[in-house]
């Protein structure tokens, strides 16, 4: 029976921490791309996390013929890009 509890609270927990991503509005994708064009970089699709950070997402960027993801703070400043 506690296992039951437990396998239903982390069910309960890991459900409520899968939450969508929203599309930034057209001014935040404007800067996420000035920034990214700062990297020499280009393309990508961008997001912005729903969960209130405020952190934006630049994923499969083009730099000098790899694809990057690219994540940045509410203030538009990178602070990590992984190779996709």
């Amino acid at each position: 029976m506690k296992r039951s509890i437990i396998a239903a609270i982390a069910v309960a927990l890991a459900s409520s921490l899968a939450v969508a991503d929203e599309k930034p509005t057209q001014d935040e994708a404007s800067k996420i791309k000035e920034v990214v064009a700062a990297w020499g970089c280009e393309g990508g699709t961008f997001e912005k996390e729903s969960e209130g950070t405020g952190v934006f997402e630049a994923e499969d960027v083009k730099c000098r013929g790899a694809n990057y993801d690219f994540r940045l703070t509410k203030d538009f400043k990178v602070f990590a890009i992984t190779m996709d």
